[in-house]
């Protein structure tokens, strides 16, 4: 399961020599690649088993890590990966409600539940846009435009709109009109925007409406109890009748789940 940004990952490595038998190795070097290719060497250690090997890392990146391992007398490598969340990554529902909903107590599926919610959390925004609120930076690759479009719907507000260009101008936000429901960025003077041009602004729902709500823990029941549940992959009664396999998520719904998400007369994507 992904580490907390900051959360300590403890890599293990085995070494072995060519007959497969554990044995200590004469140097041991372990590398993280991180995901914006820069690199770190913790320090490993062999530990009270002979052969095997462990070395502490601190994460202080999100997003995908590889990991090498390269041992010597005998010759032996080992590659891994792991992953890193986001320092505050979008979830619909709470730990605390998602456990409840699913009957978890104590902490011991925790990991788990927070992947499903993770993964619930994605359908959600699949058929409405951003739920939880966050910044998006955007580059739109305009020239001239009477109207822009964000891709990240609802927007709330504009934080900043630079150029692209090196010596080109940007724009004070307060000169310019944004609709959150549709993402159409205006000049408040009627005036042309002139690109291209890097969008920072907030996206989500300041307040979570109750069928989005509903739909959430629909999803979360459904993933838990057919991926995570004893005898899975199964599937539930009526309540848990499902989509096909959504494009672009890889996994089905429940139909009640799409049905709450549906758009409505607010527009396309907007619950």
């Amino acid at each position: 399961m992904p580490y907390d940004l900051g959360a300590t990952a403890r890599l293990t490595a085995e070494c072995r020599d060519p007959g497969g038998a554990l044995t200590t190795a004469a140097t041991a070097v372990v590398t993280v690649t991180l995901p914006d290719g820069t690199l770190a060497t913790p320090t490993p250690e062999e530990t009270a088993t002979v052969g095997l090997y462990q070395a502490d890392y601190v994460t202080d990146a999100p997003g995908r890590h590889t990991v090498r391992w390269l041992f010597t007398t005998p010759a032996h490598a080992y590659t891994d990966s792991f992953d890193v969340r986001d320092e505050a990554p979008p979830t619909v529902l709470s730990l605390t409600d998602a456990k409840s909903l699913l009957k978890k107590e104590g902490s011991a599926d925790d990991p788990l539940v927070r992947f499903w919610l993770e993964a619930t959390t994605r359908a959600v925004e699949y058929f409405v846009g951003p739920v939880v609120v966050r910044t998006v930076t955007e580059d739109q690759q305009v020239s001239l435009a009477q109207a822009i479009t964000l891709r990240k719907v609802p927007a709330i507000a504009l934080q900043s709109v630079t150029s692209l260009r090196n010596g080109g101008s940007g724009y004070d936000t307060a000169a310019l009109h944004l609709d959150p429901v549709t993402g159409l960025v205006t000049r408040r003077d009627g005036g042309l925007l002139r690109g291209p041009l890097q969008f920072v602004y907030s996206a989500g729902r300041p307040v979570i409406t109750g069928n989005i709500l509903g739909a959430a823990q629909l999803i979360l029941q459904h993933l838990w109890r057919t991926l995570s549940g004893p005898g899975r992959p199964q599937r539930g009664g009526d309540d848990f009748d499902v989509t096909e396999p959504i494009p672009g998520l890889g996994y089905a719904i429940p139909n009640r789940a799409k049905q709450l998400l549906s758009p409505d007369d607010d527009g396309p994507g907007i619950a």
